[in-house]
């Protein structure tokens, strides 16, 4: 079965912050401005992450899971550090070698 590949397009329009927010830039803020008025102008640089609708179906153009705006930053599963990685081994092989003498001591009788 082939790669699925993304939408290079829209990846050379926006860019995928670390929390996985969308940002991307406006349409009508970068020329012919003159005739613009200026609290125009103010409202088209501000907010320029995607809305949580837009994300989701960027989603489906990059095969990927994206965060959108409205989405809360807890549902964002984040990778160990160093530390929490060690400490999570070391409570996997304390519970591994308390199922193995359980599993000896239950065999023996």
């Amino acid at each position: 079965m082939p790669k699925n590949k993304s939408h290079k397009a829209s990846l050379k329009r926006i860019r995928i912050t670390r929390t996985g927010m969308v940002k991307h830039n406006r349409s009508f803020g970068k020329h012919l401005r003159s005739h613009k008025s200026s609290k125009r102008l103010r409202r088209l640089r501000t907010d320029k992450f995607m809305s949580n609708p837009e994300a989701k179906r960027l989603e489906k153009l990059l095969f990927r899971r994206l965060r959108g705006r409205d989405q809360a930053r807890a549902v964002l599963k984040r990778n160990p550090n160093p530390e929490q990685r060690k400490k999570m081994q070391a409570e996997k092989r304390a519970a591994a070698k308390a199922a193995a003498a359980k599993l000896a001591a239950t065999a023996k009788p």
